[in-house]
């Protein structure tokens, strides 16, 4: 296919806050080919009816979120240890009020009128008072982890902008995981008389003393209501401290909420602990009449309730701006399994098992101070990474969905324990999570999480290879907590050999020796599992035939690309760890099934267009131990819920995350091609207005998309397997990614922008792919789109930077964002007749190179600094490319730079 150019077309702004978003404007390009869609600009932006679904995840990573709205309201408080859709504290207000000189004030809650529909049976009843004014409209801006709203209604004499922000840094697991959202609005006056300014925040106490959304005790009565708000000043911030006297330190409900707003130097700051007291609805009406009228909070009311607010106000010169930064820092120790929805060993439900962050914080309000001392670094960093991804030169959508995803990182799906190990569901139900474990053949499809937090990449191998892992190799692919109490129950075909390739992958973004010799032992083991009697490759010829339970929730029957190719990658894997390790004669053994499953696949499940699977049934007594989880076919002779003759999306799944691994070709390349062409004739649809399924909806009427199975070359099975008919992201992103890497660019983007416009503000979340449950983990296969098309990969062991991007840029500067292990930061490439160059710089942490191999047509003996200061080396040039070999491995520190031109 025609590669796809893209150029610098981004219109690129400094940016001066937390969370300010400088705007993107796409240009058509001509170098696309016709069926291509051009993708939007990044970062997008929404107004109107796409505001509606928007909530956007305020937290840090595995410490719970706040989603931020479209309209700029707080919904889904996901604080307290659980997935918590709808939840929301009673009042949570931002208000403004402004006064011109010598005129009448005017004061708004400050968030975009309510969207419709506003039919219920109280109309809309009276909860964070619908009726009170709003402004006229609102632009949001997304580019996760940061947002802005810009605000407008001709009434208001300020123009007002929140810049919101959570902190996520990546190699920075401790300061990307703060119990901590940061709303800062910026009000500009564009008067020519001085103004004043106030913003006040009102929330209900949310450390309640009881679970609103469960049933109340026997006698239909809540528990003492022993909620307090204390006035504090802190370093660095005032505000109120919630917490709750009723609450027993021990008690999953148990924790404390910090309402904040940061030392601003000139202004005024007030609070008051609660809303006057009153029947009906006299406490929102008497607290709007106080700051409506004055712009001022107090004096407090004896008898008042539970709902706090603080206020910040400031006199903004003409034609001036200021900052009302508010940070809201949460603290909810005691997770328990029961609590969060994960599986726990019998009689360990309720067993405390805690918050990582909770360790570093003594409480909310310690989290919140930690927060506001080191804002200027935790913004700096924040932002460098996202305008690291804005400036790449990839196409809008790529960067768009790779980004969008990693909101999941910081929701409900994820979580770190009090011993600071990672966990994962599959996803967030509205009240729960979903499918508990690190799911072995769920988490494999993402690649996020390796490359931008590989402390947390380890913790899951950890968790995998540690107790997970039975005395024969088994990996049982949930994992339950308390951890090594007892194991799931079952092995995986695919989960277990994409973790060997993790593992792998984990290794070559450090080259870490040490972590290698930890794991090869379990690794080895693990590919060895397949060879036991009855089970995956009992005869060792490097088919998976035997019974092989996966990611469909079913077992399939018989060698199957989707599981078999995935043992090809783990033996290629495998391989090339065993010779690390000097254990040669596993290398060979791996490489001897490697060539033969290769062959035997290519020579008997291809059938012209596709792989298909060849269908075996066997006795029970003949399958081993570990390998049904009770979901699949009860005849194990004439097993159902088979994929047969069917077009899978992702039967190629192992090669992609081969290819991200950069293991190469797991089968004829020729027949990878034509499966990619047959994936996107058979499985892209344009429309689903015809599609037939009883399943679960995640895209219909004329929603463009690639379905999971396509029968239309052959009869599809009476039973079939479960989702056959479905559209999920996570499958649809591992193929087009695929599609990435195998040069059919036009392609693979093409699908990655079906996906981003069904997620538009309107129909769906834009920061909430879901599958089985909200922010679906298997959907961070996004990231891969930067790996695809960048073609940035660190060989740590040999300390290689291969920079080889799969986009024509001609002499045009190519420019992206990389990552391993230790460090982070960006390249650019320019490539002339006589000469290309390659810029490396750090932006975080190191990296150590020995090696450097880029695009080049040049013929000179090149040119090689660090830093200003030249480096020997020599030159190797091969097919289009030049490797810089460097007499003395180089250390590239944190603000460093090498220069390469040759």
């Amino acid at each position: 296919m025609k590669p796809f150019s893209r150029r610098n077309f981004l219109k690129v702004s400094s940016m001066a806050g937390l969370a300010q978003v400088a705007p993107a404007v796409a240009s058509a390009d001509p170098a696309l080919t016709a069926n291509a869609v051009v993708p939007p600009g990044y970062p997008r932006e929404y107004t109107g009816p796409q505001l509606a679904m928007i909530a956007f995840s305020l937290g840090g990573v595995g410490a719970g979120s706040i989603g931020l709205g479209g309209r700029g309201q707080l919904r889904d408080w996901e604080i307290s240890n659980r997935a918590d859709k709808g939840n929301v504290p009673d009042y949570t207000l931002a208000s403004i009020w402004a006064e011109v000189e010598g005129r009448k004030p005017v004061a708004m809650v400050l968030e975009s009128r309510l969207l419709p529909p506003y039919e219920g049976q109280d109309g809309l009843g009276s909860r964070n008072a619908p009726g009170l004014p709003r402004l006229e409209s609102a632009k949001f801006t997304g580019e996760f982890p940061l947002a802005s709203i810009e605000f407008h209604d001709p009434l208001l004499p300020v123009e007002v902008r929140l810049e919101a922000g959570t902190p996520f840094i990546p190699c920075d697991a401790e300061d990307s995981g703060l119990p901590v959202g940061v709303l800062r609005y910026r009000v500009k006056n564009p008067n020519a008389l001085p103004v004043k300014v106030s913003i006040a925040y009102s929330i209900d106490n949310p450390v309640t003393s009881f679970d609103p959304s469960r049933p109340l005790d026997v006698a239909g009565a809540k528990p003492k209501d022993g909620r307090v708000n204390e006035v504090r000043e802190g370093k660095g911030v005032s505000g109120l401290f919630m917490h709750n006297t009723s609450v027993d330190s021990a008690h999953t409900m148990y924790g404390s909420f910090a309402l904040t707003a940061l030392h601003t130097g000139e202004g005024q700051f007030s609070a008051v602990r609660g809303w006057p007291a009153g029947r009906w609805w006299n406490s929102p009406m008497l607290f709007w009449d106080a700051f409506s009228g004055t712009g001022e909070l107090g004096p407090e009311a004896d008898e008042h309730n539970s709902v706090g607010a603080i206020c910040l106000q400031r006199t903004i010169a003409a034609g001036g701006e200021a900052d009302f930064t508010f940070l809201l820092a949460w603290h909810f120790p005691n997770r328990t399994p029961a609590r969060c929805g994960w599986t726990a060993p019998k009689g360990h439900e309720n067993v405390v098992i805690g918050n990582y962050y909770a360790k570093r914080f003594a409480d909310a309000w310690a989290a919140a101070e930690y927060a506001a001392a080191n804002l200027e670094s935790l913004q700096a960093r924040t932002q460098k990474f996202a305008t690291a991804i804005r400036q790449s030169t990839l196409p809008a959508v790529i960067k768009e969905a790779a980004m969008a995803n990693l909101s999941t990182l910081v929701s409900t799906t994820c979580f770190r324990t009090a011993d600071g190990e990672f966990h994962g569901f599959e996803g967030a139900d509205d009240k729960s999570g979903c499918c508990f474990g690190n799911c072995t053949h769920v988490w494999n499809y993402e690649t996020a999480t390796a490359h931008l937090f590989p402390s947390l990449s380890r913790s899951l191998r950890k968790a995998a290879f540690g107790y997970c892992m039975d005395d024969r190799g088994a990996l049982h692919f949930r994992q339950m907590l308390p951890a090594g109490i007892e194991r799931f129950g079952t092995a995986a075909a695919d989960g277990q050999m994409g973790q060997i390739i993790k593992i792998y992958i984990d290794w070559q973004l450090s080259g870490d020796m040490d972590f290698l010799r930890e794991y090869w032992p379990k690794a080895k083991k693990a590919i060895e599992f397949a060879w036991v009697p009855g089970g995956w490759d009992a005869n060792r010829d490097g088919v998976l035939e035997g019974v092989q339970h996966n990611t469909y929730d079913v077992e399939f029957y018989g060698p199957n690309p989707q599981c078999g190719v995935y043992y090809l990658g783990a033996l290629r894997a495998a391989e090339e760890m065993a010779r690390a390790m000097g254990d040669t004669a596993s290398a060979a053994e791996y490489h001897r099934l490697f060539e033969s499953g290769s062959r035997w696949i290519d020579a008997n499940l291809f059938n012209g267009e596709y792989y298909e699977q060849r269908v075996i049934g066997y006795p029970p007594d003949k399958i081993a131990p570990a390998l049904r989880a009770g979901m699949g076919s009860d005849d194990t002779q004439h097993p159902q819920y088979q994929v047969g003759t069917g077009c899978l999306v992702d039967q190629l799944v192992g090669q992609y995350l081969a290819d991200v691994a950069g293991l190469g070709p797991l089968l004829d390349p020729e027949k990878i091609q034509k499966t990619l062409d047959s994936i996107y004739r058979y499985n892209h649809k344009a429309s689903l207005a015809q599609h037939d399924t009883v399943q679960r909806t995640f895209a219909l009427n004329d929603e463009s998309a690639m379905v999971i199975c396509d029968y239309a070359r052959s009869e599809r099975p009476q039973i079939p397997f479960p989702y056959y008919a479905e559209v999920m992201t996570g499958f649809e992103y591992s193929a087009a990614n695929l599609m990435l890497y195998s040069g059919m660019t036009d392609r693979g983007v093409a699908c990655v922008q079906d996906i981003r416009k069904r997620y538009d503000g309107v129909r769906r979340n834009p920061w909430d792919e879901a599958e089985c449950g909200h922010h679906y983990a298997r959907a961070m296969a996004s990231w891969s789109g930067v790996l695809a098309l960048s073609g940035f990969r660190y060989r740590g062991p040999e300390r290689a930077v291969i920079a080889v991007p799969r986009i024509s840029f001609g002499e045009s500067q190519f420019r992206c964002f990389w990552s391993a292990s230790s460090g982070w930061g960006t390249f650019s490439l320019v490539s002339r007749a006589d000469v290309s160059q390659l810029k490396l710089s750090v932006d975080a942490g190191s990296l150590a190179a020995r090696s450097f191999e880029f695009p080049s047509s040049g013929k000179s003996d090149g040119l090689a600094t660090l830093d200003g200061k030249p480096l020997a080396h020599t030159i190797e040039r091969r097919n289009g490319h030049v490797v810089f070999v460097l007499a003395k491995e180089a250390a590239i520190a944190e603000g460093g730079q090498i220069l390469l031109e040759g």
